[in-house]
């Protein structure tokens, strides 16, 4: 057993208790047998942290402070598992129910090359249909295509296979990548932190891969809430931020036209539907964004 890569499983939570001791009941019953569950928790105010000790007593908790966002809040995880010698972290949602052998398909799969390993999601309430496998790159506009959303699966992926982005859903991440490369940008409050550490560790010489044997169900939405204004916000807000960190120079000014055409295209759909308040969400998130400072890497 001991022989075997130690693993932290890190769960990031902020209320929603319900959700996240289903979760750990399914983490608990993992048949990986070296790895150790931490909760972090972004000061849930629905009896979560009580919940979690009373009846999962043997799960390290950190309590943040406050709500600091996915990065911030995600990297306090990140950085216990790393100084306890973790040889892998899986950090993963709280609104997920995950297959038993998950994790022992994901180790598997592991390699000195290989910086991150993620399974095959799918939709909690549609059990065989795809929520993500992944996503390949644009190569001009650094957009996630493919993933496979909304797909049947029928079988068609047997073997691991490269893409380029991951979704901080659920991932294995490598220890000696994050070690190399950083942890998650914490300019990132919620969403778009996930993407930019695939091109960072992608950068670095890092494969990516998803593992089709290992398969997770996720309900989706939780924390953000259903296009509300704090969803619109962040997104809004974290898409501008990632794409002046990452695009080059030649690929600015076709960068430059999509987002526009796409602001454009998301500002009448929530003018359409009456949705002001979601209008003035994502603005704010643009404006917001385009005056935040980039930094050129992660959180180290």
């Amino acid at each position: 057993m001991f022989n075997l890569p130690f693993v932290y499983v890190v769960i990031l939570t902020f209320n929603h208790c319900e959700y996240t001791l289903k979760a750990l009941e399914s983490l608990s019953k993992l048949t990986y047998p070296n790895y150790k569950l931490l909760v972090v928790d972004n000061r849930s105010t629905d009896g979560t942290i009580e919940a979690i000790r009373e009846e999962f007593p043997f799960v390290e908790i950190i309590v943040n402070p406050a709500n600091l966002g996915f990065a911030a809040g995600i990297n306090r995880g990140l950085r216990l598992a790393l100084n306890r010698g973790a040889d892998f972290i899986l950090i993963i949602n709280n609104d997920v129910i995950v297959d038993p052998s998950m994790l022992t398909y994901l180790v598997e799969a592991m390699g000195p090359e290989i910086g991150a390993a993620a399974p095959l999601i799918y939709y909690m309430d549609d059990p065989r249909r795809i929520w993500s496998i992944g996503f390949s790159k644009h190569p001009l506009l650094l957009e996630m295509r493919g993933g496979a959303r909304g797909q049947i699966d029928h079988g068609q992926w047997q073997a691991p296979f490269e893409v380029d982005y991951l979704l901080g859903c659920a991932v294995l991440l490598n220890s000696l990548m994050l070690k190399e490369v950083g942890l998650f940008d914490e300019q990132f409050f919620f969403y778009y932190e996930d993407l930019d550490l695939s091109i960072r560790a992608q950068r670095r010489g890092y494969r990516l891969i998803t593992v089709p044997q290992a398969r997770i169900w996720h309900k989706g939405a939780g924390s953000a809430g259903v296009e509300s204004e704090f969803m619109v916000y962040h997104r809004a807000r974290g898409s501008v931020i990632f794409f002046r960190k990452h695009a080059h120079n030649w690929q600015k000014p076709a960068i430059f036209l999509f987002r526009i055409g796409s602001a454009l295209k998301t500002s009448l759909k929530f003018l359409l539907r009456r949705k002001s308040h979601l209008f003035q969400a994502y603005w704010k998130g643009l404006i917001d964004g385009w005056y935040t400072t980039c930094s050129s890497e992660g959180e180290e």
